[in-house]
């Protein structure tokens, strides 16, 4: 399996860099492919991905989809959870909350949090908050990922 964080670290300062990291990630996991991230930050304990306002993922009044947000969300928990989980465990998503708070009518910033704390306390549920946020800084989507943590095998 590919380190997902170490090969973030040596793209990310070369030209195109994060680009060539999004396309990568989006082989691994294709379903993220549909909306297209583009990699703003991976690391410990804090990713973000930019879901652009494209017509594919459009809802029927012309803003992007709940769904379309929430699949940036999972993107951006994916990463920290690759960035910030230890060599000797491994993690699986067990269930989303979100919350709608507003129309997502412009690209949206997918952000993903945790306490570092977390991921050293052995705990075997750690909860990631996310958030998507318009450009003008409203937040329109809020919600927790709830991951399954264990030892690998």
């Amino acid at each position: 399996m590919i380190d997902a964080y170490a090969l973030y670290r040596r793209l990310e300062h070369r030209p195109l860099g994060k680009r060539v990291f999004a396309r990568a990630f989006t082989a691994a996991a294709p379903y993220f492919a549909s909306v297209h991230p583009r990699v703003v930050e991976v690391g410990p304990d804090r990713a973000v991905v930019v879901v652009p306002k494209r017509r594919r993922v459009h809802n029927h009044i012309g803003t992007v989809h709940a769904i379309a947000a929430c699949n940036g969300l999972e993107a951006a928990m994916g990463l920290l959870a690759e960035a910030s989980i230890p060599p000797t465990h491994r993690w699986i998503p067990r269930g989303m909350e979100v919350r709608y708070l507003a129309k997502s009518t412009t690209d949206l910033t997918c952000a993903a949090e945790t306490d570092p704390q977390v991921w050293r306390d052995g705990r075997a549920e750690v909860l990631v908050r996310v958030t998507a946020t318009r450009a003008d800084g409203v937040v329109t989507v809020e919600g927790t990922i709830h991951l399954y943590v264990s030892r690998r095998e």
